[in-house]
């Protein structure tokens, strides 16, 4: 299986982490924010193996007739395109309203 990551995606989880980061510069260290956004692009490599299908919760991914994939606290929508899992989307849970 092949994996396309929109740049948005990753983008996302940075700029969630790091806006964590500024809010919370005296207990969040820069090595826990980078281990924070390691492990949710990772996790993006898990869709359609170990991370299960699942019917999108955000109306504007419904409409794009995208899947969703959950892992931790990020959700990520997708779509497949024979044998090419395309992430379109990546929010983090304190986001998904």
């Amino acid at each position: 299986m092949k994996y396309i990551i929109h740049n948005q995606c990753t983008r996302n989880i940075v700029d969630f982490y790091r806006h964590v980061a500024m809010k919370y510069r005296h207990t969040y260290s820069e090595s826990l924010m980078l281990k924070n956004i390691d492990y949710a692009v990772d996790s993006m490599f898990q869709i359609e193996q170990s991370l299960l299908r699942r019917k999108p919760i955000l109306e504007r991914w419904q409409k794009e007739g995208w899947h969703m994939a959950n892992a931790g606290k990020w959700y990520y929508a997708y779509s497949i395109h024979d044998d090419t899992v395309i992430i379109e989307d990546a929010c983090h849970e304190q986001n998904m309203h």
